[in-house]
């Protein structure tokens, strides 16, 4: 396995258009980095021009110690998955599987072999001799991976390869991709929008907008430390609520509760944005806090907890996350309290972070 490192890469269109901005991001030998942002921000390009399916325009792309900008895809030893499949259907999963090995020359014997290690890992072995249209969604994407797998690369790259899948399948391939970096401890850049994935598998995770990385953490500092309103407002779920506020004299004025809160911030008397988590609600009878009364427009059950939606001045909808037992009904007063300790505070013009 091998360290990649992205330095300083930048990705222009011949329209002009630049898709990937001063793109500098290193993936440690053996780790699990996940590039994560919204459709068109640039994260699948970055992973393209690492595999080499990308031209890179500036920058340098290393795999290893070597530079790779111009040596062609094929001979970069990467192994690299995609959201569909790409299978061969008229070949079963063993040739699937055993083809990049058998088209590079190796011994009938020594592809057996890895295609028997890859197909227990992967939980593929009574399956060797089905074609891919007698497999579910989740077995072919299993075959996909057992097809990088085979060929022992110094670095695996993800592109959304879980995205085809349905809810149950994704968090079943999610959970099994987790352990097999664990158990290959292989180096792997994964790409995907949903934060919900890039928060469960990355150690560390890479936030992207419009070409440019915001912030690369660990997915705990993320959630608790964004450097900005951005990376704030795309990672949890669901999302932070923004809600315009007064900062006077280190204490902060929301537009609901009457005490002031000291924040711990110096500063003189300006405007800011609190970032609060809805999961830093709760009911009143179960919590302790700021209190505060609202009368939901919305209650939505999910078994396991409420999600109350109510409005305030100046803000349009807040949604708190409540335990299941509270009694919030819609259009019903209900008593609940915050947490004040988790409040992040944002620059309202720029939005970087107050509180890091």
């Amino acid at each position: 396995m091998a360290s990649v490192e992205l330095d300083g890469i930048n990705k222009v269109y011949d329209n002009g258009f630049q898709a990937v901005k001063n793109l500098s991001i290193s993936v440690a030998d053996g780790e699990f980095l996940v590039l994560v942002g919204p459709s068109g921000c640039g994260k699948s390009t970055a992973l393209r021009m690492v595999a080499g399916l990308e031209d890179i325009s500036e920058g340098a792309v290393r795999i290893g110690e070597r530079v790779v900008n111009h040596v062609p895809s094929r001979d970069r030893d990467i192994a690299m998955v995609f959201q569909n499949y790409a299978l061969y259907p008229h070949m079963t999963v063993r040739e699937n599987m055993g083809f990049a090995l058998k088209l590079a020359k190796v011994s009938k014997a020594d592809i057996a072999k890895k295609v028997e290690e890859a197909a227990e890992i992967l939980e593929l072995g009574p399956h060797l001799d089905r074609k891919p249209a007698k497999l579910s969604g989740g077995q072919r994407q299993r075959v996909a991976m057992g097809r990088a797998i085979v060929r022992d690369p110094q670095a695996f790259l993800m592109d959304e390869p879980l995205s085809n899948l349905d809810a149950k399948l994704r968090v079943q391939m999610r959970t099994q991709i987790a352990r097999i970096q664990q158990q290959l401890q292989t180096t792997m850049l994964y790409v995907t929008h949903d934060q919900t994935e890039a928060m469960t598998l990355g150690d560390r995770v890479a936030v992207m907008r419009a070409g440019i990385v915001q912030q690369v953490d660990t997915p705990k500092a993320l959630y608790e430390h964004p450097q900005n309103r951005f990376v704030a407002g795309f990672i949890g779920s669901p999302a932070m609520n923004f809600i315009p506020a007064r900062l006077e004299e280190g204490k902060l004025r929301l537009p609901f509760g009457d005490a002031p809160i000291p924040t711990g911030v110096e500063a003189s008397s300006r405007d800011v944005i609190a970032g609060i988590r809805p999961e830093h609600f709760d009911d009143a009878r179960f919590g302790e806090g700021l209190k505060f009364k609202v009368t939901p427009d919305l209650v939505e059950s999910v078994g396991s907890e409420l999600y109350a939606y109510f409005g305030v001045e100046g803000v349009a909808e807040i949604v708190a996350r409540l335990d299941a037992r509270s009694t919030a009904n819609r259009a019903h007063e209900v008593e609940l309290v915050l947490d004040t300790s988790a409040i992040l505070l944002f620059d309202p013009e720029g939005g970087d972070s107050l509180t890091r």
